[in-house]
């Protein structure tokens, strides 16, 4: 027996990921091997009632590294919504990343890279905060001492046995926040990453029961908010000279920086304040090593001539497939 988590993206917003779970006698490794399945999307914001029927179409496979031995080694399913004549739904933003590949007239070879922040809460406070007031000023918490180091170790383990391509974690700027890094590889492969890893961050903060929260201002105030730094480049940006392209890019950001900020997740306007660490979400500036810029480029890349540019707007809620479609639209056509 085999237990595969199916998961897929909701209609909601933000975006939520949803899964349920199949038993099949036998199954191998292969995207393909996993049957597709359904599900009732008048439940997830996805159809109506009276035609509710939604398609799951498996895309990747992972290792379950939350399975006990009671099973065979359980696998987790990332599948796409589709509809029942074989159309992508609405909803599938990962078809459209993928498709914007299409129009593009050479291989740009994108990396992508996410810096996924979180809030993890215990009884309607950030965890680790007082009952009653606030605690110490920030300042001591980054990489410092934060509460929920072994949650994130946890969270780290389980994302490299299941083959997610996480490269980093580290506390963050306000007590009970953190963050952890995916990437950098290609736009589509990093963002099923990430999403998988939401899932899997979900499921260990239920067994230590507490909360993770995206939302981008978590806790009102003197706090820093929650983003997911984007870090791009193209073959062109990491070759010799690459810096001009860059340049180039931040250039193009700018022309079409509010196309960027209806679609970098919701509520963003409450982090982008110009404050904490972020651009005002009315401007558009970019710097090096500036990180009250909306675009920041590292002093490395500066030094070196050539490297990506980070950035800073979207939100810790957003959609990694949508971001990624959006700078590759900027950027490269």
């Amino acid at each position: 027996m085999h237990k595969l988590e199916y998961l897929w993206l909701d209609g909601c917003n933000p975006t939520q990921i949803r899964s349920k779970t199949k038993i099949v006698k036998y199954f191998g490794r292969e995207g393909n091997e996993a049957p597709i399945w359904g599900f009732d999307g008048s439940s997830t914001e996805q159809a109506d009632g009276s035609s509710s029927d939604c398609v799951l179409k498996p895309v990747r496979i992972y290792p379950n590294p939350l399975e006990s031995s009671t099973y065979q080694q359980g696998s987790i399913v990332l599948c796409e919504v589709w509809n029942v004549n074989d159309t992508p739904h609405k909803t599938n933003t990962r078809r459209e990343l993928e498709e914007t590949f299409v129009d593009l007239e050479s291989d740009i070879d994108e990396w992508v890279g996410f810096e996924q922040e979180y809030t993890l809460y215990e009884n309607n406070k950030p965890y680790g905060w007082p009952d009653i007031g606030e605690p110490p000023p920030q300042g001591d918490y980054y990489c410092g001492r934060n509460i929920g180091e072994k949650i994130s170790r946890e969270h780290l383990n389980a994302c490299i046995d299941a083959g997610i391509s996480i490269c980093g974690t580290n506390a963050e700027v306000m007590l009970g926040q953190w963050e952890y890094q995916i990437g950098a590889g290609g736009s589509l492969h990093m963002s099923d990453d990430l999403w998988v890893a939401r899932w899997l961050m979900e499921r260990i903060c239920e067994k230590h029961g507490v909360e993770v929260s995206l939302h981008p201002k978590p806790m009102e105030g003197d706090w820093n908010g929650a983003g997911c730094h984007t870090n791009f480049s193209t073959q062109q940006m990491r070759e010799d000279g690459g810096i001009d392209h860059i340049m180039l890019a931040c250039g193009k950001l700018g022309v079409h920086h509010q196309e960027h900020i209806d679609v970098y997740g919701q509520d963003n306007d409450q982090r982008l304040t110009g404050k904490h660490e972020t651009c005002d979400i009315t401007e558009f500036r970019y710097g090096i090593s500036d990180r009250g810029a909306s675009i920041r480029i590292p002093w490395q890349v500066n030094r070196d001539g050539k490297g990506y540019l980070e950035d800073r707007r979207p939100a810790s809620n957003c959609d990694p497939y949508i971001v990624s479609q959006k700078l590759i639209q900027t950027i490269c056509s």
